[in-house]
Order: C-alpha cells, then structure tokens, then sequence
C-alpha cells in the first residue's frame, strides 16, 4: 500500500491487522485497548498521514467532544470578554477541558439564542454548557436547566438554585476585604460595585457583616451601586471627590477592575494610597500584582473551580447527578492597603 494514498479506517485496521472498532478506539485513546496496541495503531496512523473524518465520528457517536462556554453578560453593562478576570475563567476552563478530551465553543449571552438548550445541545454544536455567571437574574439559567440539558454554572453557590454551582464563598469574602479595611485604621469605608448582581450581592453582605462584627453602623449613603467595569469605578469616584470631598478612607471593591479604576481616579487627584485611602478588590488578576501599588485582594482559585466544573459536567454526561461546590478563597495583602491590626 502506498504512504500517498489516502487511507480509510478499513485500510488502517487491514495494515494493523484489527478490526475498525479497535483502530476507532485506539486512535481514541480508550483504555479498553491495551496500551501496547493502542501506541502500535498510533504510530501507524501517523506514519501514514491518517486523521478520523470527525463529521462522520458525530453522526455515529451523537457526541461532538465540544462544550459551550456561554459568558453570562448582564444588560446594560460594558463588561465584555475582554475582562481580565472572564479571560482568566476561559483559559482555565479550556486548559481543564482540553485535559479531558474536550474542544471549547466559547459564545455570549448576546450573541447566543434565547433557546440556548436548542442551539447548543438539540442541534449537536456541544454535549454540554458551562455558564460564566449569574448575572442580575438567572431566569435564562433556569430555563436551560428545566430541560435537562448537561450545564454547570460558575457563579455563588451558597444560592438555592436548580442547577449546579461552583464558586467561591463570596459572603466570606466580602467580610475579609472589609475586616482588613478596618483593622488597618479605616473608619469611612465605600462598597464599590453593583449589589444586585448575584455574586456581588453576597460580598455586599459580607461587608456589612464586617461592620456589624465590628460595631460599625452601616450607613447605605456609603454603597456606591455601578457597572462592573474599571470606567465606571474611575468616574464615579471622580465625581463623588468633586461633589462630596474626601468623606471615605477605604474602598471594598467588588472586582479587581473596579478597584484599578477607582485607584486611577484618586492618584490622578494626588490622593495617597494607602495612606489617604486604602483599597481591596476581588479576583487576584495578574494586573492586581503588577499595577502600583499593587492591589490588595481577595484571590479566587479559578484554576480549581474549572477543574471541578468540567468534572461535574462529565459526570452529568455520563447519567450522574451532581451538586454545587464552593472553592476556597484567600486574602492577598499587599500595597493598597495598610497591614497593621
């Protein structure tokens, strides 16, 4: 048989001498096959240019080895893909999804139907969905579930919800950034973010749970409700300075990009950080590290909440039922604020 023609799976188990469902699995890595002939059927395959025609592996398997990755994006807001810490999420979930097999279709609530049961799982462009985020409202969410589609959802998973979460504990979260604030001195501190945004609503209680632990009033004129975005931070904070002064010492923020953008509108105006004004984000994105002074922040293990996402949605492709799990979080110190208890 000559290496310029183009060989079928007949011709590759004829050169191996097996059958075509051996070479199927073989070249699928399936443990079924001993390991010594699956390497031999390999190499083979190589040598001889050969590739499985994946369009016709689909129509006999019903499976794509594709999951969506949909960015739950809320109404009204310029975050976007371009956000560090989404970025971060979908790197870490291709990286977990690739070390099972799996191909990542990444798509937006923008841009993806509002039948995403439909277009993504019924019309075989995935198995399986793995949400980014809850948003304001998870009424598409819980549509999606209801149908019974494969779909795991980052997102707070201290919530009730009819679908599985994983996330961080965000409440706790919420309660550290502030503590840290306050043990450090600060006595005048802003919630900076949007509180009616699932998870950012429990880091708004675990604000002010911090300042009830420490027999803080809370005062709802220090919330400061904005878009989630680095723009939004840097105007409101320009205008609150030019309209009220100085009256706050420290900023929870709710996002690491909130943060930055709040700390570019007070070095701009000379303000001392952290001496003026301290600050803690959320997320511990690489620019949190790098930005001076750097950033404070409460550091969510993304790395390890894909990994237990992609676990989860494997386990629901293979019949099992599984529930929602909160990752770990931990408070990075570091320049923004100020250390002394």
């Amino acid at each position: 048989m000559k290496n310029n023609k183009k060989l079928n799976l007949n011709d590759l188990a004829e050169l191996a001498g097996v059958s075509t469902s051996t070479v199927s699995r073989a070249l699928s890595d399936n443990p079924i096959i001993k390991k010594e002939t699956r390497v031999r059927i390999q190499a083979l395959a190589e040598q001889h240019n050969f590739s499985i025609n994946t369009a016709a592996s689909r129509l006999r398997t019903q499976k794509t080895n594709v999951v969506a990755v949909i960015l739950n994006l809320i109404d009204h807001t310029e975050q976007s893909i371009s956000d560090p810490f989404l970025l971060k999420i979908v790197a870490d979930l291709n990286q977990a999804l690739n070390s099972k097999g799996y191909d990542l279709l990444l798509s937006n609530s923008f841009m993806a139907t509002d039948n995403w049961a439909n277009y993504f799982i019924n019309s075989q462009r995935a198995d399986g969905l793995i949400v980014v985020g809850q948003g304001k409202s998870d009424e598409k969410v819980q549509e999606v579930a209801a149908t019974g589609v494969p779909m795991v959802v980052w997102g707070d998973p201290l919530r009730d919800s009819s679908y599985p979460t994983v996330g961080s504990n965000n409440r706790l979260g919420g309660e550290l950034a502030t503590e840290h604030l306050l043990h450090g001195g600060c006595k005048n501190i802003l919630f900076l973010g949007d509180p009616e945004h699932m998870e950012m609503t429990g880091r708004y209680l675990g604000y002010q749970d911090a300042l009830a632990k420490n027999a803080r009033a809370f005062d709802p004129t220090f919330t400061v409700a904005i878009d989630i975005t680095s723009r939004a931070a840097y105007e409101k904070i320009g205008e609150l300075i030019l309209s009220r002064g100085l009256f706050f010492d420290g900023i929870v923020a709710c996002s690491d990009m909130v943060a930055l953008g709040a700390i570019r509108a007070l070095k701009e105006r000379y303000i001392g950080i952290p001496n003026d004004v301290a600050v803690v984000g959320f997320d511990d994105i690489l620019m949190a590290e790098l930005s001076y002074p750097s950033l404070t922040t409460i550091k969510q293990n993304t790395l390890r909440a894909s990994q237990i996402m992609v676990d989860k949605l494997i386990a629901q492709l293979n019949g099992q039922k599984v529930g929602s799990s909160v990752v770990d979080i931990e408070l990075v110190t570091r320049q923004s604020s100020k250390h002394n208890v």
